[in-house]
């Protein structure tokens, strides 16, 4: 397949609009003619979304300054997770996962050398906030920017409304030269080899291109109704299908740079600080708790009455066997779902188009680089399902049905039995991701962060002495606290942002 003349997408939404302005900006200049067709009758799921440090990158690809976008989204900072309540392990009841730093290589090889030595018996800190500063961040709601006489660089990600990042990257696409069309497609109509000829919109208009982006959400109207590619479901070791929201003012304080994910009976409550409001959820498994006592769940976790009119969302966990089928690229909720806990979705998005932007300009066997690039992104899915199986398998809590089971199940991939039997032996877990060769998708630092910060270490403990004693705790919070007294309040960052709107 040559670089396409023409590509139509299907959906709007985050998803859609960001292929739109990455194909635009990639191919545009050369002549692809990029047309994206959304039913203003269909509404897209989003809520209050996080992401990853990816999304940086994106608009830095694009050209677009904070100062642009971030006033009109609501936007704010997130240096990483909060995770509460995931855990009974005494000290070990909240953890934070960081983003990365430039810091990091200064506290890191004590961090995995004291995770190490507490694995093997020895009592000492290996508790992962006390050695990175974005856990200080995140405490004192410190912006994860710096000044120019502090030049060491901490990635981050956003708070965002979805819906208002959908309609800015729309004024973005069609700015540079998409083409956007409100319709609303009732037949998908195929060549008689099989690839997609056409989408075929209620009133009987007809539109055809080379390309065929799926970013339909879980309808999945091309990549599924129409070709018929296989969904594989995650359901055998991610139990959750279901989400209730409530969104509550923000906090007196200011919002903060993390998002939380608290630990409630049947699942995890999200709570995402924007600039207006707070984004809450209640990430659940219908098979242990119904919608009606979720939503009461959620709200007495608010502090805020039961009947109180929430929001109900279905999730279906899995993705399709193949993202690039004949003349379709699925994407977005078409694509797959591994459930918000990580907040992936847009670093799958990203990941799936800048590779098939990649794979289409560099390589022209059109055989051979669709099978590899399908088992690039299954890799990538499965990889992240296998870090989300984690936060589950190796929480410390067994009070519900719904945690016994879900800390007590053998459905784990050869990969995650891999990891437990490092840590849980005292073997290096360095080695053992490295051997695996997933580095590229979790590191061994993200890997060490969850299952320390959860406590998973033995109950007995000895005295440390001689090597296991060698990292001077003292040093690194002085290094840690240091180096956090040079950022700024969030508040003010946003302030400064807003100034320059």
């Amino acid at each position: 397949m040559k670089r396409p003349a023409t590509i139509t997408i299907l959906g709007g939404g985050t998803a859609g609009w960001m292929a739109a302005c990455l194909f635009q900006h990639h191919w545009g200049p050369n002549g692809t003619k990029v047309t994206l067709i959304e039913s203003s009758d269909i509404g897209i799921i989003g809520v209050g979304e996080g992401s990853t440090p990816q999304l940086k990158a994106f608009f830095d690809d694009l050209g677009i300054a904070e100062a642009e976008w971030m006033p009109r989204c609501n936007a704010t900072y997130k240096t990483g997770i909060a995770f509460e309540g995931w855990s009974d392990r005494p000290g070990f009841e909240r953890y934070f996962h960081p983003f990365p730093t430039e810091l990091d290589g200064h506290t890191t090889l004590q961090f995995i050398f004291n995770a190490y030595a507490r694995r093997n018996g020895h009592d000492v800190v290996a508790h992962p906030d006390r050695f990175y500063v974005p856990a200080l961040l995140a405490r004192d709601r410190l912006a994860p920017l710096t000044p120019a006489n502090f030049p060491f660089f901490t990635s981050y990600g956003y708070h965002f409304d979805a819906h208002l990042v959908g309609a800015y990257l729309r004024e973005v696409a069609t700015s540079r030269g998409v083409t956007h069309l409100d319709a609303t497609i009732a037949e998908v109509a195929l060549t008689a080899r099989g690839d997609v000829e056409a989408l075929v919109t209620d009133d009987g208009r007809r539109f055809g291109a080379d390309l065929f982006v799926d970013a339909s959400g879980f309808r999945a109207v091309i990549i599924e109704g129409a070709l018929r590619e296989p969904h594989l479901p995650f359901a055998a070791n991610l139990f959750n299908d279901s989400a209730v929201v409530f969104p509550t003012p923000i906090a007196p304080e200011g919002p903060g740079v993390c998002t939380r994910a608290t630990a409630l009976g049947a699942g995890w409550a999200w709570h995402i600080p924007l600039t207006n409001r707070a984004g809450n959820g209640y990430v659940y498994s219908s098979r242990y708790i119904d919608p009606d006592a979720a939503a009461v769940e959620l709200l007495t976790h608010l502090g805020l009455p039961g009947d109180s009119e929430v929001r109900h969302l279905k999730m279906r966990v899995g993705r399709v066997e193949r993202s690039w089928v004949r003349n379709c690229l699925a994407i977005g909720l078409a694509q797959g779902f591994v459930e918000p806990l990580e907040a992936t979705a847009l670093h799958v998005v990203l990941a799936t188009v800048e590779r098939f932007i990649r794979t289409i300009d560099a390589e022209p066997d059109m055989p051979a680089t669709r099978e590899a690039f399908n088992a690039a992104i299954a890799r990538r899915y499965e990889g992240i399902r296998d870090y989300l199986v984690c936060h589950y398998r190796a929480a410390n809590r067994a009070d519900t049905d719904y945690w016994r089971d879900a800390t007590g199940h053998d459905h784990l991939s050869d990969s995650l039995k891999g990891l437990f039997s490092a840590w849980f032996t005292g073997a290096n877990v360095e080695e053992e991701v490295a051997r695996q060769g997933i580095d590229d998708i979790y590191t061994a630092i993200s890997w060490h962060c969850l299952l320390g910060g959860y406590g998973n270490y033995p109950a007995t403990l000895q005295p440390a002495t001689g090597a296991a004693a060698q990292v001077d705790i003292d040093r690194v919070d002085k290094f840690v606290t240091g180096c956090a007294s040079n950022y700024s309040p969030h508040r003010d960052a946003l302030a400064r942002l807003s100034a320059n709107a």
